[in-house]
């Protein structure tokens, strides 16, 4: 698996944790996806660099 693959799939599991709930924070984000910090970092910013989630008062949300 190369990284692109790799930090994608970090990516889609994030969204994926995104799409059921409300706005969260990285900690709730760590929690659902059960993923280290680290990743959840790459993943958001993955989705980020992409327009699929904004920040709004330290949350996260969905954009599409």
């Amino acid at each position: 698996m190369d990284s692109n693959e790799y930090f994608g799939s970090k990516a889609g599991a994030v969204w994926g944790a995104m799409n059921n709930n409300k706005p969260m924070n990285a900690v709730q984000i760590k929690k659902a996806t059960k993923m280290k910090s680290e990743h959840v970092f790459a993943a958001l910013g993955w989705l980020a660099r992409e327009g699929k989630i904004g920040i709004s008062k330290n949350k996260f949300y969905l954009t599409e």
